[in-house]
């Protein structure tokens, strides 16, 4: 395990210098800088001035050297929008509701998902199994950006249940919650579905029934666990579906989160927001699909002695 683990590290950390290479030289190959943005009317002397001030007057190779030896310190850069603000406190600020947030709709999504998924299963080609069907393509089907704008229609505006916008009580949490839950909701339960399906007609399941065990034990203990396996290895691919979807989704409930610096940043062409940001939420969701793999050997056994044979 230990060894495993090593691999996997290193991994992510060749992983990570390839995300923010790639990220620095493409955001770098796009003309202009942000001091030519419309509207600042900044003369050459301070262009030139603030190019300096923020090491973008230097070779691209040299601002990259120098970007990776302070990422190593964990120095993510001053701001160039909003100075004196910094990337580092901008996170510090911002993650903290956008985990909150991702948190609530991704937690939403496995339980109702997989609880759906397996209903569905067990009344496979029943009315109950044609609606939860029915609601996942819908789910996958429609972004959550324009969801976002139908619950703010009719939940918000036309029947007033909810805040349109903002943050503050557990109230402002729910139509972003749900807006970002319902697609990963509804691409659990298909999969859960289609799974649950497959492992209802294995042989255990029915050595299982000759023994007289309780339905409920049954599918639980012995068809559940079985059949929630893809949908942990896919868990790390719909946090990521959320955190990076909440940008958009923060951006339009106004929550200040890192969605709205993400989002003002592009925008602005704020280099070191964009690169902090992106930084950040790459190395958290690498992070992320590290747990997947060590969650992977606790859910089933026959992984971990796979391991040791290795």
């Amino acid at each position: 395990m230990a060894r495993f683990i090593l691999r996997r590290f290193a991994s992510m950390i060749v992983t990570l210098w390839l995300i923010v290479t790639v990220t620095f030289f493409l955001m770098h190959s796009i003309p202009g800088s942000p001091f030519d943005k419309e509207g600042k009317n900044l003369n050459e002397t301070v262009t030139q001035n603030m190019m300096v001030r923020y090491n973008l007057d230097k070779p691209v190779a040299v601002q990259y050297l120098s970007y990776l030896k302070n990422i190593v310190s964990f120095d993510l850069g001053p701001s160039i929008a909003h100075y004196p603000d910094s990337v580092n406190g901008m996170i510090k600020r911002g993650f903290p509701v956008s985990f909150k947030l991702g948190l609530v709709a991704i937690s939403f999504a496995v339980v109702s998902g997989i609880a759906i998924g397996t209903i569905a299963a067990l009344k496979q080609n029943s009315m109950i199994d044609y609606g939860a069907m029915i609601f996942a393509v819908l789910g996958i089907a429609i972004p959550n950006f324009v969801l976002s704008t139908l619950l703010i229609k009719y939940f918000a505006v036309e029947w007033r249940l909810l805040p349109v916008a903002t943050w503050g009580t557990w109230k402002h949490m729910i139509l972003p919650a749900a807006a970002l839950s319902v697609g990963p909701l509804a691409i659990i339960a298909r999969l859960t579905r289609a799974n649950m399906i497959e492992v209802l007609t294995q042989e255990y399941i029915e050595t299982a029934e000759s023994k007289g065990l309780a339905p409920a034990t049954i599918i639980l203990k012995h068809a559940l666990r079985n059949a929630i396996l893809p949908v942990v290895t896919l868990l790390g691919v719909l946090i990521a579906n959320v955190l990076t979807g909440s940008f958009v989704v923060e951006k339009i409930f106004a929550i200040p989160g890192m969605g709205k610096y993400f989002v003002d940043s592009i925008n602005n062409r704020d280099y070191s927001v964009i690169m902090g940001t992106t930084v950040f939420y790459s190395a958290l969701l690498i992070f992320m699909m590290f747990l997947v793999d060590v969650a992977y050997g606790f859910i089933d056994p026959r992984i971990k002695m796979h391991r040791r044979e290795a």
